[in-house]
């Protein structure tokens, strides 16, 4: 029996964020209506090569999800001051423009993948700041 839920979640493990990304879905109305799924790096995690091996149990849980949920929409949510965005930046400098950079590509691969393989569904991308400033990204 498929329920109400609206969306998927995909988030980062980072604790510091945990009441931050449940306080934004609270104030978007959707407690209790999202499947969540959290590893690290959030989208950083299922498309950047260094965490290749993570991408298939990501594109498995989310073919679950609509299946057993009914889910009509992806909600990515990244944030800032992000480990895996240092650990694909390597040894260079870690700046907000170098930040800001890894977390738009994976944004651009995630929704290239995602509108590949469901073109019917929806996709938000967000990136989020300790203090809940919210970044939408296209």
């Amino acid at each position: 029996m498929k329920s109400n839920y609206k969306a998927m979640v995909l988030s980062c493990i980072d604790p510091r964020f945990q009441p931050v990304i449940f306080n934004y879905l609270k104030k978007n109305k959707l407690t209790g209506k999202y499947s969540a799924f959290t590893i690290a790096g959030s989208s950083i995690g299922v498309t950047a090569k260094k965490f290749q091996k993570w991408h298939k149990s990501f594109w498995e849980n989310f073919d679950t999800s609509i299946k057993l949920h009914n889910i009509k929409k992806l909600i990515v949510i990244n944030h800032r001051d992000c480990g895996a965005a240092k650990i694909i930046n390597g040894k260079k400098k870690f700046s907000m423009i170098n930040e800001t950079k890894i977390h738009k590509i994976s944004f651009q691969k995630i929704k290239k993948i995602f509108k590949k393989k469901y073109p019917k569904l929806s996709i938000e991308l967000k990136l989020i700041s300790l203090n809940s400033k919210v970044e939408t990204f296209k």
